[in-house]
């Protein structure tokens, strides 16, 4: 295989981990927002760490081999197509971060009242429910919908 092939086999391995950690996350939070016990929500909050981590070594390798392919298929960076979809890389990692600063404070009150008792909370459940963090998930994925919708068009 070429160079060619190599960066874009990690390239799109990028992007299959950005989406299935992002999966994984979602569907582990939608079962936290199903349950009432704070000790069970804590072992899905936890879980969704490792779709968390996913995402990141996605977004590393989607960033890093797209530049890397970009250069090598003689695009370069200046494209707008190119402009754009790293645009919308970084605000999509900087909104789905900003979503995901609420699930840290989440975890800790289910940490402490899986330890007080194991009772179900509204403090805890308001937090689950947290609508900016919920638009922020939503918001982040439609800008990497986008950047694929960028990276297969490739509008001139």
């Amino acid at each position: 295989m070429g160079a060619t092939n190599w960066l874009l086999f990690f390239h799109l391995l990028g992007a299959f981990a950005l989406f299935a950690g992002a999966a994984v996350a979602a569907v582990l939070k939608v079962a936290a927002l199903r349950s009432e016990r704070p000790s069970e929500i804590l072992v899905l909050l936890r879980l969704t760490r490792g779709g968390v981590a996913l995402v990141g070594i996605g977004a590393f390798l989607t960033l890093v081999f797209g530049i890397g392919l970009a250069q090598h298929l003689g695009y370069g960076l200046s494209p707008l197509w190119i402009q754009a979809a790293l645009g919308l890389w970084v605000a999509a990692m900087a909104v789905g971060g900003i979503g995901g600063s609420n699930a840290r404070r989440t975890r800790a009150l289910a940490e402490r009242l899986a330890a007080d008792g194991d009772r179900p909370s509204e403090e805890l459940r308001a937090l689950l429910n947290h609508a900016p963090s919920r638009w922020a998930g939503w918001a982040s994925t439609l800008m990497i919908l986008a950047i694929v919708v960028l990276m297969v068009w490739r509008p001139t």
